[in-house]
């Protein structure tokens, strides 16, 4: 079931962003469960865990005015509506793995995945990026260090 959550992740990516664009081009008929059930139908047969894409969506969106208030003093030089829209949604499904799944998914795997989506779909700096984000995520959110320690996550 693990094998498959990689492209589940990529899915749900795909839904947020479409959803975000269509919200922020003030498109009324934006309906998450619509976007995520279409771009889920491309994959059914190779995506088991369809609870944990549409979980994943819907609890980023659910949270997202929350996990931005978290990245924003994280990424101080980046205000939240300036950072990529790609970039902010794997920051945003991150930081919800991170802090609402981590009883099924561990937190070094939260981090590599946004890793790897940003690899995959940002800008050559993304994946940097992220990582720093989400690491400092950890360390400070979950981890409870001051938020200028510096350790390897």
């Amino acid at each position: 079931m693990a094998s498959n959550r990689h492209l589940g992740r990529i899915v749900a990516l795909q839904s947020l962003y479409e959803y975000e664009f269509r919200v922020g081009s003030e498109d009324s008929s934006t309906d998450i469960d619509e976007i995520l059930g279409r771009n889920l139908e491309r994959y059914e047969s190779a995506i088991e865990d369809k609870e944990f894409v549409k979980g994943l969506a819907s609890g980023v969106i659910e949270k997202m005015a929350e996990l931005d208030a978290k990245i924003q003093p994280i990424a101080p030089d980046w205000p939240i509506e300036q950072i990529a829209r790609i970039d902010r949604t794997i920051l945003r499904m991150g930081l919800y793995e991170l802090l609402f799944l981590a009883d099924i998914v561990p937190p070094k795997v939260a981090i590599n995945e946004a890793v790897e989506l940003a690899k995959a779909f940002g800008s050559d700096n993304s994946s940097k990026f992220v990582n720093g984000v989400l690491g400092t995520a950890y360390r400070t959110l979950i981890e409870g260090e001051p938020a200028d320690a510096k350790s390897e996550v």
